[in-house]
């Protein structure tokens, strides 16, 4: 009995422990989001590189919620910014996320937390194209926080994304 709850005991640690940083497969598609900076985790010179099937390998989870640009409530999928973080080894205090046109606004660290923002990448069901504010956007559960209904907040919900910088 005692060897068999030792050996539950190590099989639920294991399984409990973080997703700590390991190399990253190259991507097979286009590439819709480079990280690079202080991370564990590349792919490509340095850096780490995603496609579409890459951020979705990674978790998806739904927000429902309704945003200041939108009208009613929208169903956003995504990569959890708490699960990227963890699958890159980020180890700065800063992300730094680029948009298409060269805007940048700087996400602390501390926000990607479990129920926290996504970095969403379909909109209602459709990838986000670059006209509909894709092909990433930084989305909070404004609607299940009163906290992410700020100004503060909602400047670090960055459309268009597609970079980040990790600085420490």
């Amino acid at each position: 009995m005692v060897k068999f709850l030792l050996r539950a005991l190590q099989v639920l640690m294991v399984t409990a422990l973080p997703v700590y940083a390991e190399d990253l497969s190259v991507p097979e598609g286009d590439v819709i989001l480079t990280v690079w900076g202080a991370i564990g985790a590349t792919n490509v010179d340095g850096k780490a590189q995603f496609d579409l099937g890459m951020l979705e390998a990674i978790g998806d989870r739904t927000v429902e919620t309704s945003t200041i640009w939108t009208d009613g409530p929208q169903t956003f999928l995504g990569v959890s910014l708490n699960l990227l973080v963890k699958r890159l080894g980020v180890s700065g205090d800063v992300l730094r996320a680029r948009a298409i046109n060269d805007y940048y606004v700087d996400i602390p660290v501390s926000d990607a937390i479990e129920g926290g923002p996504i970095i969403a990448y379909k909109m209602n069901g459709d990838v986000m194209l670059v006209r509909n504010k894709g092909p990433l956007w930084v989305v909070y559960p404004y609607d299940e926080n009163p906290e992410y209904r700020s100004e503060v907040i909602y400047s670090r919900s960055i459309w268009q994304l597609d970079r980040i910088e990790v600085i420490n």
